[in-house]
């Protein structure tokens, strides 16, 4: 069986190798007799090292169509976290049968395409959920207590012992009321930790169970209400055409005076444009971004010299077990395909009707 294993440098070709190994192998339950069995092909994408974006119609993808269907010849499964699989790439791999996506949705694979031509297409959810959750957690913090300020202004030679000043001193999530805008995988990651640490927990989510919320310790509560009751909001849910500018003018308008706002899930979640302002007269007291509208944000981005913004590039999930547990995932589901077992997470099940 010919595979496919389409890395890059974070989800490298050779950790989906490996996963491949233990879950076909002799020691694992994919019924080959030997490794030798499994014809594994490596290409090496080239993100993080070079941004990724949209290529032939699908988004947030890595490398070109051309370099994909070479690579595919005659490869009946493929394993990839950032590869363009564009109606073009199914067009042209007719033995294709399946597409194993290493992340949380499969945005880089035209889905309709995929189903035209009998392909199953799975993803891995929550392969990154202790990551970003954790990176969330520590956002807030580092917006709260100033901690990358005070890191600058210290390699800057300068001691700024005034920061122990009240006016100047952060504030403590123990005691804090944070409203979390999603309650998924990571969302409720998050919940655990800011409870543990003391704080009151409320969660925005139309698709999450309100007596499963308050049995976590949660308030469930619509968006406009977590907004005006939060000293810090945290963003958590997926973006979609609905959840676009979720949190816009008027939302951000309802924030309590001295407010912290943490973004970690995706820019457009959030409108940009009221937040220049918003620091300025003191609305929002801090701002943390792992993510943005642009990305990366241009040179004369508005927010590049504002007051207390933590920024990141897009950094929640790097972590080496995000990696080898997105290996993992998707080893598993070639696994579930070379034995005729039902997938775990696809994502056009009606690939199975055709």
């Amino acid at each position: 069986m010919r595979i496919l294993a389409a890395g890059d440098h974070f989800v490298r070709p050779e950790l989906i190798r490996t996963a491949l190994q233990r879950e076909l192998g002799p020691d694992g339950s994919g019924g080959l007799e030997r490794i030798g069995e499994l014809d594994v092909v490596g290409l090496t994408l080239p993100w993080p090292h070079e941004p990724f974006g949209p290529v032939g119609g699908v988004l947030e993808a890595s490398g070109t169509e051309q370099e994909l269907i070479a690579a595919l010849e005659d490869a009946e499964a493929a394993v990839t976290q950032m590869g363009p699989f564009t109606a073009k790439v199914f067009e042209a791999s007719p033995g294709l049968r399946l597409v194993s996506v290493g992340r949380g949705g499969p945005v880089n694979v035209d889905l309709h395409a995929a189903t035209r031509h009998g392909v199953a297409v799975s993803f891995a959810p929550g392969r990154n959920a202790s990551a970003a959750a954790e990176f969330a957690v520590g956002l807030m913090l580092a917006a709260l207590r100033r901690i990358p300020t005070a890191d600058a202004e210290l390699k800057a030679g300068r001691w700024r012992g005034d920061f122990y000043a009240y006016d100047e001193s952060g504030d403590e999530l123990d005691g804090a009321t944070v409203g979390l805008v999603g309650y998924g995988a990571i969302g409720r990651r998050v919940a655990r930790v800011l409870r543990a640490l003391g704080a009151h927990v409320l969660v925005a989510d139309p698709y999450t169970d309100p007596v499963a919320a308050r049995a976590d310790g949660v308030e469930p509560v619509d968006l406009d209400d977590l907004m005006r009751r939060s000293s810090v909001v945290s963003l958590h849910a997926r973006l979609t055409e609905e959840t676009r500018h979720l949190v816009d003018a008027r939302r951000l308008g309802l924030l309590p005076e001295g407010a912290v706002l943490v973004n970690s899930a995706r820019g457009d979640l959030l409108d940009h444009a009221p937040l220049p302002a918003m620091l300025k007269d003191g609305r929002l007291r801090a701002l943390a971004l792992d993510v943005y509208d642009v990305e990366p944000p241009p040179a004369d981005w508005p927010l590049h010299g504002a007051p207390n913004v933590v920024t990141a590039p897009h950094l929640a999930g790097a972590t080496r077990q995000t990696a080898h547990r997105a290996a993992a995932i998707t080893a598993a589901e070639v696994g579930r395909f070379v034995r005729g077992e039902p997938l775990a997470h696809l994502a056009n099940p009606e690939v199975g009707r055709k």
